[in-house]
C-alpha cells in the first residue's frame, strides 16, 4: 500500500498544470492507494514572493472547495488539506464553517511560508493552526526556500501547539537536511516527509528516532503524470528510490510505516 501524504491540484498561474485527472492517472499508473491534495490556486505570492496580481487570487474557500468536490467524487482515495491565505484572508467563519461540515473528509491545515512568506508563528498565521488545533487537524507545511520557511519556525509552533502533529514537508529543501533531522528528534509531535528529499536522509531519521517520524510525500503531479519516475527532461526521480531501492535497506515493518501505516496515523487517512 502507498499513501501519498502531499500532492496537488492547481497552480496555472505559477505556471504548474496539475488537475484531479493527473492526479487519478499517476495514482492508477503508480499504484497509489490514496493522496492528500491541497490546492495551489490558494497561493498568496509568486516565485519571487510578490503578492500574485488581484485577477489571478481565488479565495481560500473556492480552493478548498474544489478539493471537497475531488474527494467527493473519490471517496476512499482522496483527502483534503486547505490550504491557508492568511495576508489577504485569514481564517473566516466561512472556512470554518466548511471544515466543520466536511470534516470527514479534510484532514489537514497546509501553510506555505514560501508562497506567504510568513513563518508558521507569525500573529496572522497562528490562527490557523489555532483551527487546526479545534478539529484536532495536522499542520502541514513547506519548509525551505527563504527564512520564513526555515523548519525552526515549525518546530517553535509544534512547541506551542504540542497535542496536534505538524510535518516539515521537504525537511528542507535544497539544504543538506541536518537542521530538520536535528529538530525531529526535540518534538514528539514534529513529523518529516519525504518529497524531494534523498532516502540517505530518511534512512538516518529511521535509524535515530524510528520508523514512525516519516510519512511519504512527493509534490506530485508537479513534474506531470509520471512525477514519481522522471522530471521533464527524462532524468531519474528520486521517488524511484523509494520504490525499488529503500526497501532493500530498511526493515519491512519500517517501510509499511513510511508508506502508509504513518499517515493512516497522522490523518485518519483512509
Amino acid at each position: 500500500m502507498k499513501i501519498d501524504s502531499h500532492v496537488h491540484i492547481g497552480g496555472e498561474y505559477l505556471g504548474f498544470h496539475m488537475n484531479e485527472e493527473m492526479v487519478l492517472e499517476m495514482m492508477k499508473k503508480y499504484q497509489i492507494d490514496y493522496a492528500i491534495v491541497s490546492n495551489v490556486d490558494a497561493g498568496e505570492l509568486d516565485h519571487s514572493q510578490k503578492l500574485i496580481p488581484k485577477e489571478h487570487q481565488i479565495s481560500q474557500e473556492d480552493a478548498v472547495r474544489r478539493n471537497i468536490d475531488f474527494a467527493r467524487k473519490n471517496p476512499g482515495k482522496i483527502g483534503v488539506a486547505v490550504w491557508a491565505k492568511p495576508i489577504l484572508q485569514g481564517v473566516t467563519e466561512e472556512l470554518e464553517e466548511i471544515i466543520r461540515e466536511n470534516r470527514d473528509v479534510i484532514q489537514a491545515i497546509k501553510l506555505h511560508p514560501y508562497h506567504m512568506n510568513l513563518s508558521p508563528t507569525d500573529e496572522k498565521v497562528l490562527p490557523y493552526i489555532r483551527l487546526a488545533e479545534k478539529y484536532q487537524l495536522p499542520v502541514v507545511s513547506h519548509t525551505g526556500g527563504c527564512e520564513a520557511a526555515e523548519p525552526v519556525y515549525l518546530y517553535e509552533a509544534a512547541q506551542m501547539f504540542p497535542t496536534i502533529p505538524f510535518i516539515m514537508v521537504h525537511m528542507g529543501l535544497g539544504t543538506d537536511n541536518k537542521e530538520a533531522l536535528d529538530l525531529l528528534g526535540k518534538q514528539e509531535n514534529l513529523y518529516g516527509d519525504t518529497t524531494w528529499v534523498p532516502i540517505s536522509t530518511t534512512i538516518e531519521a529511521i535509524r535515530r528516532y524510528g520508523s514512525k517520524k516519516m510519512l511519504f510525500g512527493s509534490d506530485a503531479p508537479i513534474d506531470g503524470v509520471d512525477t514519481y519516475l522522471c522530471n521533464p527532461k527524462g532524468e531519474r526521480s528520486v521517488y524511484q528510490d523509494y520504490f525499488q531501492v529503500l526497501p532493500e535497506k530498511i526493515s519491512s515493518d519500517a517501510y509499511e510505516d513510511l508508506m502508509f501505516r504513518n499517515a493512516m496515523r497522522i490523518f485518519s487517512a483512509m
